[in-house]
């Protein structure tokens, strides 16, 4: 049986736990638990960087909207704790919001660069104040020389690696590739919400990302190309938030490939649940 991983509420117990492991040996995987394989694979990934494995598991309530699902996000404990227990993760760091957050908290980091893109947070202005703040904290409990951040979330992906920058913060970003099912959906804890038939309908997201990177490769003009794809994603069943060509670093806009290394990004919403992706070009 794979040994349970040490399980941690409070700061002074995770101080203890932690005493002694040098940051070079700690690996940070945040997440707000809903645990997947596209979670699975930040663990693995950590595995390959540090001998110890922290896992935060805490649904960051600094980062959602009156109007979003925070009350609803999935909670999946004891099967998150079982996965975490096979993968072989050290530490289990589940705070509470009191802990997080106590009486009189009042510091908030407030990121721009990539974080002011006009993407994500044109839709939800919010997220990105509370994402930046939370990690911050947890860069700075668990004192780690490594977090990983998965691609799918390409801006808070660039935001992080800006703030840990601009922050001289002394760990390293670790980028991992997106996981995805075997008809290219990127994988998410919101995918639970899909019924059938928007299943059915949701990879049409990464095929249209897919064909647009090619047509950039092959020469086509970008404008041509988000036009088209804007199209094909609402003729698939969508509300499209947006469909971007972006510096694959700032997420400045960009107007050909000479502009720099490209990134494609979407989001849209099916039925009640909104999906991002991204790909390189």
């Amino acid at each position: 049986m794979a040994k349970r991983p040490l399980i941690v509420r409070s700061l002074p117990a995770l101080r203890r736990a932690l005493a002694g492991v040098k940051p070079k040996d700690l690996a940070l995987v945040p997440t707000m638990g809903a645990l997947h394989a596209g979670h699975i694979a930040l663990v693995r990934q950590a595995r390959r960087r540090a001998r110890h494995v922290v896992v935060s598991i805490f649904v960051n309530p600094a980062q959602f909207a009156p109007t979003e699902d925070l009350g609803s996000y999935p909670k999946t404990w004891a099967a998150d704790i079982a996965v975490l227990a096979a993968e072989n993760a050290t530490l289990v760091w589940a705070p509470s919001t009191a802990t997080m957050y106590p009486d009189g908290f009042a510091t908030r980091i407030e990121p721009a660069g990539p974080a002011k893109a006009g993407l994500e947070d044109k839709f939800r202005p919010h997220f990105f104040g509370g994402v930046a703040t939370v990690v911050t904290k947890l860069f700075t409990q668990t004192s780690a020389g490594f977090a990983m951040f998965g691609e799918k979330d390409f801006q808070q992906l660039c935001m992080v690696t800006q703030l840990v920058r601009d922050l001289d913060l002394p760990l390293r970003i670790v980028p991992v590739a997106t996981v995805r099912e075997k008809d290219g959906l990127a994988l998410s804890s919101r995918n639970v919400y899909l019924s059938a038939a928007e299943r059915a309908a949701a990879p049409a997201l990464y095929r249209v990302l897919k064909a647009g990177a090619r047509r950039i490769k092959t020469g086509a003009a970008i404008a041509d190309v988000l036009e088209d794809g804007r199209g094909d994603i609402g003729r698939a069943g969508f509300a499209l938030d947006y469909l971007e060509a972006r510096h694959a670093r700032t997420l400045a806009q960009v107007g050909s490939v000479k502009d720099g290394p490209i990134r494609l990004l979407v989001a849209a919403k099916i039925g009640r649940t909104r999906l991002i992706d991204n790909v390189a070009v």
